[in-house]
């Protein structure tokens, strides 16, 4: 349950504020162009890798003493 709570809460809106900083912001600031795309496809990245292993984390055992 965590883990798709960590995808949708974490992964997702990384994606969207990522696509939203390359495609949206970065046309109107000329100067600085390609560091706000290289920013906005970063965090995009690290939001579907953060989607993915969300997706695939297993649950453990709890340790019992």
């Amino acid at each position: 349950m965590t883990s798709k709570q960590i995808s949708i809460g974490i992964g997702i809106p990384m994606i969207v504020v990522g696509a939203l900083l390359a495609v949206l912001l970065a046309p109107t600031q000329i100067q600085i162009k390609d560091t706000i795309e290289f920013i906005g496809s970063l965090i995009g990245i690290l939001g579907v890798l953060i989607f993915i292993a969300g997706l695939f984390v297993r649950k453990t055992p709890q340790i019992t003493s």
